[in-house]
């Protein structure tokens, strides 16, 4: 995803992401940044990835907001640097909540939210994108290198997701928050 609450036009492109805390976020967005110089997304694991909606933005926050009440906050451990074969996205892979995450996919990926996706729902952090395919394994090296130095946990909560809004300058906008086990939107 591009940036985050950059400004723009808005398009028909929603998604759903949980972002990192500190200091893993800091340290992400730096790595993804030195990977690909115009990264300016914050960290995130994407529980929706970009789709439509055929309908207006409340009614979709406000049916979010009912299928996400029965969802505890959960820990996610992240794993290695990995590339996905097909597209050569290079990504942390998730350890330990992947069942969750994907709970919390198949749940809220229906109604409003219904999309054929392009790719089966993998849980991830992703690192570089849209590389010439000539770069993909130097700064695979270059990204696995640094993950390794990171010498913080590589864990965190689950505990908040937010609605955003991708523009024509693909900056994606915060719309709505929301903790997780709560129907209070902040």
């Amino acid at each position: 995803m591009g940036s985050c609450n950059g400004g723009g036009t808005p398009i028909n492109s929603f998604a759903l992401v949980s972002y990192l805390p500190e200091p893993l976020a800091g340290f992400l967005d730096r790595l993804r940044a030195e990977l690909v110089q115009e990264c300016r997304a914050k960290a995130h694991v994407t529980i929706l990835p970009p789709r439509p909606l055929s309908c207006g933005v409340e009614r979709a926050w406000d049916s979010l907001s009912v299928r996400l009440q029965d969802f505890q906050p959960f820990a996610v451990e992240l794993g290695q640097v990995e590339i996905f074969p097909v597209s050569q996205v290079i990504y942390l892979s998730v350890k330990t909540g992947q069942a969750e995450l994907r709970a919390l996919h198949s749940r809220l990926g229906s109604g409003e939210f219904a999309f054929e996706e392009p790719f089966i729902y993998h849980p991830h952090v992703t690192l570089a994108q849209d590389l010439d395919p000539l770069q993909v394994a130097a700064v695979f090296e270059k990204a696995d290198a640094r993950w390794k130095e990171f010498s913080f946990p590589h864990t965190f909560m689950v505990d908040r997701l937010t609605f955003v809004q991708n523009t024509l300058e693909n900056n994606w906008t915060d719309l709505r928050g929301c903790p997780l086990n709560t129907r209070v939107a902040i």
